[in-house]
């Protein structure tokens, strides 16, 4: 489709106004688009609160019954929705923004009025905007759809050694990576490393967690992870894995010069062997035994403070080489 206008909700992000305006349950399937129909999910002229009774679709499959869905994508396009997540997508003048759905009651929170809502925006109820989202996500009132923003390529993260990094390997629960975003938002770190093929988009549930971080924190895409922590540490980088087994506190890991690092594995899981080989170091966080593990994103929150409080000791890395031939990720 082919974009009429380009206009602006605020000093920040563009919205293009297209014909994909948004439809009320009367007027369509709000699915169809995205080339997807949950089971026993809504159908034309039906509100998803009327889909048929059963049993829920489990929780993780990818599945739009799940409120938990990282981002609800419609073609190349993501939805974001939450008070926070739009207010900071709005001023973001690298977002394009295609659909705003606004409820009257969130107009004054986002500092519009029914005189100044730009065209393509549309005033409308929360129960419309419930069908274009996924069953049960907590849009506030406010919802839109926007273009991904662009990734960064790990050579390029690498070359920002002033702001420390923090690598998930195989975390994929979009409200924990959303809370990592946050975080990592708090306590200045550059970027979050993730595997092209094993991470959430950046949308929907996830960016609501996030509260507008995806917004000031880059997203770094690498195919191979034990790949790119070689390249961090070829270009003077400190890399230290997060293992419960270590025998290194973080706070001693962490302390000393030259940039840094984190690498977070799934819970339960933990880093996979090639990752974990691959880094600099592993260090533990200590507790007193009562509780084995935290859950992920408290822990990498732990990890930025203590990273932080060691960031102005950091001088410059090295400059980073070409990374070799990418390979299909590790088992």
């Amino acid at each position: 489709m082919k974009p009429k206008r380009e206009t602006g909700l605020t000093a920040g992000a563009r919205l293009i106004v297209t014909k994909d305006r948004p439809r009320n349950h009367q007027g369509g399937d709000p699915y169809r688009s995205s080339g997807h129909r949950p089971k026993g999910g809504p159908s034309q002229g039906k509100h998803w609160k009327d889909r048929p009774k059963g049993p829920r679709p489990p929780r993780g499959g990818g599945s739009f019954g799940d409120r938990r869905e990282a981002s609800f994508v419609d073609g190349e396009d993501i939805w974001i929705w939450g008070v926070h997540a739009v207010t900071a997508a709005l001023a973001n003048d690298q977002r394009t923004i295609h659909v705003a759905l606004i409820s009257p009651s969130v107009l004054e929170r986002l500092g519009l009025t029914r005189e100044t809502l730009p065209e393509g925006a549309q005033i409308c109820e929360p129960r419309e905007i419930d069908i274009r989202l996924p069953p049960g996500a907590v849009h506030q009132g406010v919802a839109i759809k926007a273009s991904p923003l662009a990734s960064l390529d790990i050579s390029d993260a690498a070359m920002t050694p002033d702001r420390p990094l923090v690598i998930l390997d195989s975390v994929t629960d979009p409200q924990n990576v959303g809370a990592i975003f946050r975080s990592a938002a708090a306590f200045g770190l550059g970027g979050v490393v993730m595997q092209t093929r094993r991470a959430p988009s950046l949308g929907g549930a996830l960016a609501k967690a996030a509260a507008g971080a995806v917004e000031h924190v880059s997203e770094v895409r690498a195919v191979n992870l034990a790949r790119a922590i070689d390249l961090l540490t070829e270009s003077g980088w400190r890399v230290i894995g997060l293992d419960a087994s270590a025998p290194t506190r973080l706070e001693d890991a962490v302390a000393g010069e030259g940039p840094l690092a984190i690498v977070m594995g799934a819970e339960g899981e933990g880093l996979r062997p090639a990752v974990a080989k691959a880094c600099s170091g592993l260090a533990r966080i200590p507790m007193n035994g009562m509780m084995e593990s935290l859950n992920v994103s408290n822990a990498a929150a732990i990890a930025f403070y203590e990273m932080a409080r060691g960031a102005p000791s950091r001088p410059a890395a090295a400059p980073a080489r070409s990374m070799r031939p990418a390979e299909d990720d590790e088992d």
